[in-house]
Parts: C-alpha cells; structure tokens; sequence
C-alpha cells in the first residue's frame, strides 16, 4: 500500500513535468520561424562574413587566406578615414538636431488644438516615403536655380548656394534633409508625453510654476528615458546613413558625401572587394557597439526612471 501510495503521490508531479514539457515544446515551435530566419540570414552570413575579413575572394573561385592584410589596409585608405569623418559629421549634428526637432513638435502637436490628428498625420507622412522617392524630391528642392529652398531663400534675399555641387554644402544639405523626416522621432515622443502624469503638471502649476517651468522641471525630467531611446536609435541610424548621398550626390563632390557605409556598398558592389567590405563591416559595427555601450553608461547621469527612484526611496 505504502509503494501505491508513493507512486499515486509521484504522478501529480509526472504530470506536471510533462505538462512544463509540452509547454516548453509549443513555446519553441511558435519562436522556431524567428529562430531559423536569424540563424539563417543574419547570424550565418555575420559568421561567413567575420571568415571572409580575413581572406582574399572577389566572388570569382575560392577565398584566399591573408590573415590580417585587410584590416593593414585600412591605415592607408584614404577613403576609409574620409567616409568615417563625413559619417561622423553628420552623426555629430543630425542626432541632436534631429531629437531636439521632433521633441519640440511633439510638445506642439500634444497640444489639444482643432484638427491635431490632421497635423500629426503630415508631420508623420514623410517618415513613411520611400527614402529613394524622398531623395528624388530633395535633389529638385535643392536645385540651385529653380528649386523651392533656394527660391524661398532669395524671397528674403539671401543667394542660395548650390547644395549639392559644393563640398562645403553637400552634407549640411543631406542633414536638412534628415531633418524634414523626423515623423517617426515624433510619434515616439507622443507616445511618451501620453505617459507622463498630469497629476505632475497640477501640483507644479499649483507651486506657482509658469509653462516654461514646467516644461523644464515636469516634461524633460519625466521624458528622458524616451529621448534615450531617439537618441540611442538615431545615432545607429546616423552611423548607417546612405540612400540620401547615394541617390543625391554618389558621394560627390570630391568624396564630400562618401558616407561610410556608402563606401562599403561601392567596394563590395562596384569593386567587388567582399573582403575588404566584410572588414569594412565588422569595424562600422564596433564602432557601433562602442558608442552605445558608452551612452549606456552615461545615461545614469540624466536619465530618469520614476520607478527605480520610487525603489530607491522605498
């Protein structure tokens, strides 16, 4: 009786690992497509690319180990530090323009205002044209003689430059364009400012404190972590830039817009130097990873989360 007892006491428990198992089972089969697409088309061709950075192959016959000839060149390229300057550049100025713009229309268009959803849509469309269409565009709007931006200059009689012949103009050209496509920043923003307690705004306004005040001490100080994240986000995105300069200028003039990753389009897919691209890959993605594990680490100077303050406090 003692063993049956055992035995029938022992089977909830069966149960329950079969059951954990079954479980785990479906919980793999529903993540297996993902699973298989990463391992497939992005860990797969990152690890053949990491081989391939230290051989010799030009798609023609079989790689040729070289060791660390490639990663040599780069000392000597000239383009290489030319494409990093003009990446870095335009990083430098874009990503806080760029965050600072859209967090300042995302204030405006959380305004209750009549016909908002109709200004947040037109802020929001050109987040979603294609970037090839968009580039079309700019490089009419951008035309010395007749387009819009230099016709729209000389109505207050400024001379516009020609913006993209002019390796003094041709980046802060690709900037402003970066500029007009923010809408997607914008959305994020909103959905950050739906969070932050009104509860907040009334005892500030309650302290005495203007708008001004509290836009300072309530919506910044509560809006860090999502200005993190655009920044975060937007220094990835400004690291990777190329449709702009490729479809505008293909690096033009003098090398001015050879952005880096431009430049390791043009040594895979016009010179067909694949190993040379896949060194070229691995250092823009060090670089990468360099630069946000350093605004990781100093985000915990000015980044505020109100629940681990709430712990802290606790």
């Amino acid at each position: 009786m003692a063993i049956l007892d055992g035995s029938l006491a022992s089977n909830p428990r069966g149960r329950r690992s079969a059951m954990r198992i079954r479980q785990n089972l479906e919980g793999y089969l529903c993540i297996a497509p993902w699973l298989l697409g990463f391992l497939i088309f992005t860990l797969a061709p990152m690890l053949f690319s990491f081989y391939l950075s230290f051989t010799q192959w030009e798609l023609i016959g079989s790689p040729k180990w070289v060791g660390l000839a490639n990663f040599q060149r780069l000392t000597t390229d000239r383009n290489f530090t030319k494409s990093l300057y003009n990446t870095a550049y335009y990083a430098v100025f874009m990503v806080p323009l760029g965050a600072a713009l859209a967090f300042l229309l995302a204030n405006l268009l959380n305004q209750e205002v009549q016909g908002r959803a109709v200004f947040r849509t037109l802020f929001y469309i050109p987040a979603i044209t294609p970037a090839v269409a968009s580039a079309v565009l700019w490089l009419w709007m951008l035309q010395p003689q007749f387009g819009l931006v230099n016709m729209g200059l000389r109505v207050i009689g400024i001379d516009g430059p020609n913006w993209l012949g002019r390796t003094q103009w041709v980046k802060p050209a690709i900037i402003l364009m970066g500029l007009w496509g923010q809408g997607q920043s914008i959305i994020i923003f909103l959905a950050g400012l739906q969070g932050v307690p009104r509860s907040l705004y009334e005892a500030a306004e309650v302290d005495g404190a203007n708008a001004l005040q509290r836009f300072f001490h309530v919506t910044i100080p509560m809006m860090t972590p999502t200005i993190f994240f655009v920044v975060v986000m937007g220094l990835i995105g400004a690291m990777q830039v190329f449709t702009q300069a490729y479809v505008l200028t293909e690096g033009g003039p003098a090398n001015a817009s050879l952005f880096y990753v431009l430049y390791l389009y043009l040594v895979a897919f016009r010179y067909f130097n694949i190993s040379y691209a896949s060194v070229l890959a691995w250092v823009l993605f060090v670089i990468i990873l360099i630069l946000t594990l350093i605004q990781f680490r100093l985000s915990n100077r000015w980044v505020y989360y109100e629940g681990e303050a709430l712990g802290q406090t606790s």
